[in-house]
């Protein structure tokens, strides 16, 4: 079974899948004109711009929101593996990942917020089960896609999630992970019952915070380290394009695994992004598009890169070459993951590395289990608003907290094997939508810009633009 499970997730995560999402981002890219270079001052204008209301969360809230999924345990975990199969010119092919990535998170996410619905509580809810079935017309399409998402981000990775929480605590002060599994389970329940407005209230403070101090301690240790940065940034490039003596063999390595990592990262295209872009109360569908093509710099660009720092700077890494055999050894017999990162910051600040590393995976885990919680439940919402089961969502806060206290303690690796095959399911059938649904973000976009260039506020009128189905907009208009 084991041997099955590991076959099936290397088919969804092979080559074709990374062709596609990098494939997609760059088509994305040249259609919006690249709207990831020319709308940052745009970007950053619009996260402190939008308001709140009964309905929907702010701007910056939906980006917290979705920044709780992108940042995670693959951030420092991610990265060291990067680092050790592709070498250090791998964090390269991340950042370009990243580039292309956010034409793709602004696509994806405008249309989650033109075919958002109002549900039985009076909240916004979209993403890719919406637009799917409303603008697609295939019903059944959408309900593969919530389907594979309730199981993978309601049952299978928060578990894994927690056990990474419950070690971390273990390694740095000796907590028994039983006592780690109480604590984790009660904080997750007294958010996931109060609500999206709970969860985005939790994400808004917690997610800025840990992505800050998490990029200071890495300045901290480069500012330390500082003579070796010049290096640092030189064997990057180096062994992204395979001039370096030492890495040169890796090229095509480095390409995979910086790509892949990249993508597994900061989820553009994967569909999790535009469940919280929906949530947001902004006027025009483009505002959340731009803030949420954002969120894929401060993921990769800010915090993955900061992890890469840390260890590059160090030279507290190992890299394994195509053959098997390590080229570089700066931390013999470590085995590849948060040791990489926890090593470093010892290597600058000792006494410090365990206890900072655990707290780092307690933010970054935590609020990635919010975040999958709020994915899950917005599907559920999806399917009960056209078959009427409202304890869907009941089951759905006892099966996370159950899979969280039982991942706390023990967690099988075939858990975290079928959430990959979960999250890479939806990846091709999100990417697939959005090609096909492209239009309507485009037209978005450019009506957007039209009324900005006009000195307007932007606002949304999808019958002009002849968009049909977008009947949130449609009916609000309507009201005035």
């Amino acid at each position: 079974m084991e041997q099955l499970i590991n076959g099936l997730n290397d088919i969804i995560w092979s080559t074709a899948l990374i062709a596609l999402c990098l494939g997609a981002g760059l088509y994305f890219s040249i259609r919006t004109r690249f709207m990831q270079v020319r709308g940052f001052a745009e970007m950053i204008r619009l996260i402190f711009k939008g308001e709140s209301s009964a309905a929907g969360v702010s701007s910056f809230q939906a980006l917290a929101i979705s920044l709780s999924g992108r940042v995670g345990i693959g951030n420092i975990a991610g990265v060291a593996t990067a680092i050790y199969f592709g070498g250090p010119g791998a964090v390269f092919w991340m950042w370009v990942v990243a580039f292309f990535g956010a034409s793709t998170a602004y696509v994806e996410s405008t249309l989650g917020q033109i075919y958002k619905e109002v549900d039985d509580s009076g909240q916004y809810r979209g993403g890719p089960a919406f637009y799917i079935e409303k603008a697609m017309g295939q019903r059944w399409y959408a309900w593969i896609f919530a389907v594979v998402t309730i199981v993978a981000t309601g049952t299978l990775l928060p578990g894994v999630q927690a056990n990474g929480i419950a070690a971390g605590m273990y390694n740095a002060w000796g907590i028994a992970p039983a006592v780690t599994a109480g604590a984790v389970v009660f904080a997750l329940g007294l958010i996931i019952f109060g609500g999206v407005k709970r969860i985005a209230k939790v994400a808004e403070f917690v997610v800025p915070f840990m992505a800050l101090a998490y990029v200071l301690v890495a300045v901290v240790v480069m500012v330390l380290d500082y003579e070796r940065l010049p290096a640092m940034f030189s064997l990057i490039v180096r062994s992204a394009f395979g001039f370096d003596a030492g890495f040169g063999a890796m090229l095509g390595v480095a390409v995979a695994w910086g790509v892949k990592r990249g993508v597994y990262s900061n989820e553009a295209g994967q569909g999790t992004s535009p469940h919280a872009a929906s949530a947001a109360e902004v006027s025009h569908p483009a505002k959340q598009g731009y803030v949420q093509a954002f969120s894929v710099y401060v993921d990769t660009l800010l915090v993955c890169s900061a992890t890469a720092f840390m260890i590059l700077s160090t030279g507290m890494y190992n890299v394994v070459g195509p053959e098997g055999a390590l080229l570089a050894e700066g931390l013999p017999g470590v085995e590849v993951g948060p040791g990489f990162t926890q090593n470093a910051i010892e290597s600058v600040l000792p006494g410090y590395g365990a206890a900072f590393v655990a707290l780092a995976l307690l933010f970054f885990a935590f609020t990635t289990i919010l975040a999958y919680y709020y994915m899950a439940e917005t599907n559920i919402a999806y399917i009960n608003r056209r078959v009427h089961k409202p304890w869907m969502i009941l089951v759905l806060r006892i099966a996370i907290l159950t899979a969280v206290a039982f991942g706390a303690v023990r967690t099988a690796t075939a858990a975290w094997t079928l959430g990959d095959i979960g999250v890479g399911l939806m990846a091709w059938l999100n990417i697939v939508a959005i090609l096909i649904l492209q239009k309507p973000a485009l037209l978005a976009l450019k009506d957007y810009e039209a009324q900005k260039k006009a000195g307007k506020d932007p606002t949304f009128d999808p019958d002009a633009l002849g968009i049909k189905n977008a009947d949130f907009w449609r009916d609000r208009n309507r009201k005035g």
